[in-house]
């Protein structure tokens, strides 16, 4: 078997009637008469409901989605100790960088806020906004924070 000599099973593709060529085919060809429907090249838009108000507008706009927040992340400091926990450095500095570097953020985030969830094992230099008791658990750990506001 060739791939060129494939060819559908006999009589299984029905030819799709030819509309709007003559006489052959009728007066109006199965388009009924005049009206939007009948013209060339007319299609009704599926939303349109024959003149009565659409349903997307007969709903009340709903909702806001702050660009802001796609540019701003909280991270847990779980999340931070779980990228610290293999690393060998005795000075580790975490700050958004760090972050973007560890794929706790996303490259699209411009600001970080850490807060307390879980805890923290190693001492590390936090040059980030936090939370007060992220701030304490960072310092009882034996690390700095160094807070660029909060």
């Amino acid at each position: 078997m060739l791939l060129n000599t494939l060819a559908p099973a006999p009589k299984s593709k029905k030819k799709a009637r030819r509309l709007g060529r003559g006489f052959t085919r009728g007066k109006t060809c199965g388009r009924g008469h005049k009206g939007y429907k009948s013209r060339s090249g007319s299609s009704v838009p599926a939303s349109f409901e024959g003149g009565q108000m659409p349903l997307q507008r007969r709903l009340p706009k709903v909702g806001f989605t702050c660009n802001a927040a796609f540019e701003h992340a909280e991270v847990r400091l779980s999340e931070i100790n779980a990228a610290v926990k293999h690393l060998t450095d005795k000075e580790i500095t975490v700050d958004l960088a760090f972050l973007k570097q560890h794929r706790i953020v996303n490259k699209a985030i411009r600001t970080a806020k850490v807060f307390l969830s879980g805890e923290i094992s190693k001492a590390i230099n936090l040059v980030l906004p936090v939370t007060k008791g992220a701030k304490k658990a960072v310092e009882a750990a034996g690390g700095t924070c160094k807070a660029i506001g909060s």
